[in-house]
């Protein structure tokens, strides 16, 4: 029988991934409006800003802005998009650690970069600095899970959903003039505290299984992972340092989990180290020779059917936030007496309150792949919804707007939740850390496509006069 204690720390550990990864995407994003003030040269630059935000009482024109938050959406995501499409067909041979390492470094430093630039494209390169952290994160972690019961898939996605509403709060309620009123650069330098949480999660807390290659520093030849994965695992977990080879040995009872009760491990008798006795998990995770690229282009075709339904209902879902919410606005009385800029952090909370609910459900409500292409429609319709009252300004209080958010969210994370969960319950064990790896391209498609389509609609509305005139 697994371990209870070991189970719920590498669940605890999944979870803090999940928040600590996507937490400088869903900054970033939260921040979208303040980065691109500085293209008005209405306000002092942004690192040292509080501009004074008041609601408006009366609403006479769009007061569009010259740049649409698409172009940051963009700068969010194409980077983790590049990384999504080229990284699995050669990331297996790069440890786990190693790639941790580099996730948390480039978080920490966009953090850096955009909380003390003075420009838009010093910002924008700090952003691109969180996409890379962002894409390449999801794509290891993702294939990690592999490794581990499929309880921690729920776990990271509850995480991931927890980024958000955490990110979007902290940034709203920091920033927010009726709250603390901190400046955006002071919020930023705040949240330098995720990268270290982010550090601690993966070497701290989570007790890597003996599946995964282990690094040893003064051994060179372990900085690569060989192309037989399971022959050298357990030649380096023996030549380990005694640290190694306890996280192993403690995550042995989870790994006998998915097999007979027949034991996976014994001890060698001469070192102290650990030797496989029991192949066949091992054998049925990992094939004794390293795909082709034929062969791995070939897994693709049968994931497109989690993967279309996922791409549109992001590409509906980012088209929203990031092309039409910014243009939706109220006066005080229909408003919630928030200025413009709050209303935009407001929404971006309340739309991951959504995602969270959703993301954190699917072991409660999970829902069949063929309704899949359902929630990519209802996201479509959410998405015509708020172009016309972009357009029109039809809906007449702000309350209502929350409303939709917070369904469109719910239906992002269901979207987001349900697919990876299926997709790690029906793939063969040999594919599946390709198979999740491969699959995570699917949201950030969408989100790309979203974000080059939300500049021209943007430009297309900000030209239409404005109805109340």
């Amino acid at each position: 029988m697994p371990s209870v204690g070991l189970t719920a720390r590498n669940l605890v550990a999944y979870w803090l991934l999940g928040l600590c990864n996507n937490f400088a995407y869903v900054i970033m994003l939260s921040a979208a409006k303040d980065i691109l003030k500085r293209q008005e040269g209405t306000i002092i630059p942004f690192p040292n800003a509080t501009a004074v935000e008041k609601c408006e009482e009366d609403i006479t024109s769009r007061n569009c802005a010259q740049i649409s938050t698409g172009a940051v959406l963009l700068a969010d995501i194409l980077p983790t998009l590049i990384i999504k499409l080229i990284a699995p067909f050669f990331m297996h041979r790069i440890p786990f650690g190693v790639r941790h390492l580099v996730v948390v470094v480039f978080q920490a430093s966009s953090f850096i970069i955009v909380a003390l630039s003075a420009g838009i494209g010093m910002s924008l390169s700090g952003v691109i600095f969180a996409s890379i952290a962002a894409g390449l994160g999801e794509i290891t972690y993702l294939a990690m899970t592999a490794h581990f019961p499929k309880d921690v898939i729920s776990t990271w996605s509850s995480g991931t959903g927890g980024a958000g509403i955490v990110g979007a709060l902290a940034y709203a309620g920091l920033t927010e003039p009726y709250l603390f009123n901190l400046t955006p650069r002071t919020t930023l330098l705040i949240m330098l505290v995720v990268p270290m949480i982010f550090a601690v999660a993966f070497w701290f807390v989570l007790v890597v299984p003996a599946s995964v290659h282990q690094v040893v520093i003064a051994n060179p030849r372990t900085w690569l992972v060989p192309t037989n994965d399971y022959s050298s695992s357990s030649n380096i977990c023996a030549s380990c340092s005694c640290f190694c080879r306890r996280r192993n040995q403690s995550h042995s009872d989870l790994d006998s989990a998915d097999d007979d009760n027949e034991p996976l491990l014994a001890n060698s008798g001469d070192d102290g180290g650990l030797v496989r006795h029991d192949y066949r998990s091992r054998i049925r995770r990992h094939d004794s020779e390293t795909p082709t690229f034929t062969d791995q282009l070939q897994l693709i075709f049968p994931l497109l059917k989690y993967m279309i339904p996922l791409s549109i209902v992001y590409i509906g879902e980012y088209f929203i936030n990031q092309g039409l919410v910014e243009l939706i606005f109220f006066d005080c009385a229909h408003g919630m007496y928030l200025a413009r800029e709050s209303q935009y952090r407001w929404y971006q909370v309340v739309y991951q309150l959504g995602v969270f609910i959703s993301r954190s459900s699917v072991n409660l409500i999970q829902i069949s792949v063929r309704l899949l292409p359902l929630l990519a429609v209802l996201q479509l319709l959410n998405a015509l919804l708020f172009f016309v009252d972009a357009l029109n300004f039809f809906i007449p209080h702000i309350a209502i707007i929350f409303g939709v958010i917070l369904f469109e969210g719910l239906l992002g994370g269901a979207a987001y939740v349900n697919t990876f969960h299926s997709i790690h319950r029906t793939v063969e064990d040999r594919h599946k850390e390709f198979s999740l790896g491969v699959a995570s391209v699917a949201d950030s498609l969408g989100v790309v496509i979203a974000g080059f389509a939300a500049i021209p609609v943007h430009n297309y509305i900000c030209l239409q006069p404005f109805p109340y005139n």
